[in-house]
Order: structure tokens, then C-alpha cells, then sequence
């Protein structure tokens, strides 16, 4: 796939996953719109959403991502308490699952 392509495809995506997670947070951020490859061959983020927890000293950070772990959106910092508010209406009213794997994110 053309780099402007997949870009395109996975901005629209990120957009989506962005609005979805603010809806739940409050307040979200984009994150990848591109697989990480070592191959030059460009790809878009996968279209489903999972969430995955990232726990540091400031709190949790929420993260939509794809299967593959590539996080397409990001809220940031959350106390315990809230965090378990948001994953719950996560899973009741999108019926989400959790990612557990190594979470590439923008740095």
C-alpha cells in the first residue's frame, strides 16, 4: 500500500478511536495511525479496538489499540478508582476486550 494511503486509512481510524475513548475519558489523544514494519511496506492501524492499561507513578494510562498492540489513541492520568469506572463501561457498553501484550506507543 502507498504511505498516503495507508496514513489516510489509519488517520481515519485514530480519529474514530480517539473520539470513542474521549467519550469514555473525558479527554483523548491520537496516537499511531501507521504499523510499526521493518519491511518499507506501509500499513494502515487494524480497525478493531482494544484497551490496554499502562500503570506509572502519576496513575493509568488508557490506551485504545489494534490486535497487534499499535495504540491508535491515549488518556492519561487516572486513579485507580477511575480507571476501573472506565474499563467497566468499556466492556459493558462496547463490549471491549483487553490487550496484553507489548503496547507500542508514541514516544
Amino acid at each position: 500500500m502507498q504511505y498516503f494511503t495507508a496514513l489516510k486509512m489509519g488517520e481515519k481510524r485514530v480519529k474514530a478511536s480517539q473520539e470513542l475513548l474521549t467519550r469514555y475519558t473525558g479527554h483523548a489523544m491520537p496516537a499511531l495511525a501507521l504499523k510499526d514494519n521493518k519491511d518499507n511496506k506501509w500499513e494502515p492501524v487494524g480497525e478493531e479496538n482494544l484497551y490496554a492499561l499502562v500503570k506509572e507513578d502519576a496513575g493509568y494510562m488508557i490506551a485504545l489499540c489494534d490486535r497487534n498492540g499499535i495504540a491508535k489513541s491515549i488518556a492519561q492520568w487516572f486513579t485507580e478508582g477511575t480507571k476501573e469506572e472506565i474499563v467497566a463501561k468499556l466492556k459493558s457498553e462496547q463490549n471491549m476486550q483487553e490487550y496484553f501484550g507489548k503496547l507500542s506507543l508514541p514516544i
